[in-house]
């Protein structure tokens, strides 16, 4: 990957997490009537604006997870070679049970019909990116990306799940739409790249 490749990944990233969380931060406002309590052009415009830094914000978050996992998905497949497909199922299981289930077994007060659907609406995204990006490589880019898309983006909502729903559900939309927008246009960027540090690691992404 190039320079300009990759800065056409960040930008473009950047812009998808900052229009999403737009639209989202308004469509709560909307639906709390919160709307209502802004006084006037002012106070829409820096509205607005704090909810475009924020999805930046949260678009770079998502950036940085990302390449974690490119990262750690390159070395696990060197050392556990393919037992890592059936380890990222079993973790993939793991942590959506947990997302949905497990704290609230530990007793913690939970909101458990919220973490349900917040899982199930996460395992429905997973199964679609993960079979968009099986059309646009290979059938064994299945259980990487959806690994990628349910345990990478818990773990990167994880600062919000602990302080409300809406807080939740605040972080998530951006964050989910960052993830799957990054790991269907990978393929797509490095298609023709001559890079030997990132090519392994789409490799291990789209032949895992």
């Amino acid at each position: 990957m190039n320079l300009k490749k990759w800065f056409f990944l960040f930008w473009t990233t950047l812009c998808v997490g900052g229009a999403v969380m737009l639209l989202t931060g308004l469509g709560m406002q909307l639906f709390q009537q919160e709307l209502s309590n802004f006084k006037g052009p002012v106070d829409i415009i820096v509205n607005i604006l704090q909810l475009g830094l924020s999805g930046f914000m949260i678009s770079v978050y998502a950036q940085m997870g990302f390449f974690a996992y490119l990262t750690l998905n390159y070395i696990a497949l060197g050392l556990f070679k393919k037992s890592w497909q059936y380890i990222q199922v079993v973790l993939t299981v793991f942590v959506l049970l947990d997302l949905m289930f497990l704290r609230m077994l530990m007793g913690q007060e939970r909101d458990v019909t919220g973490d349900i659907m917040l899982g199930v609406t996460l395992l429905i995204i997973g199964i679609t990116v993960a079979w968009l990006k099986v059309r646009g490589t290979n059938v064994s880019a299945f259980i990487p990306t959806l690994f990628f898309m349910i345990a990478v983006t818990t773990i990167e909502t994880l600062s919000a799940l602990n302080v409300s729903q809406i807080a939740t559900w605040f972080v998530f939309i951006p964050l989910v739409a960052c993830n799957a927008y990054q790991i269907l246009l990978l393929h797509r960027l490095l298609s023709n790249s001559s890079s030997s540090v990132v090519q392994p690691t789409q490799a291990a992404i789209a032949k895992s």
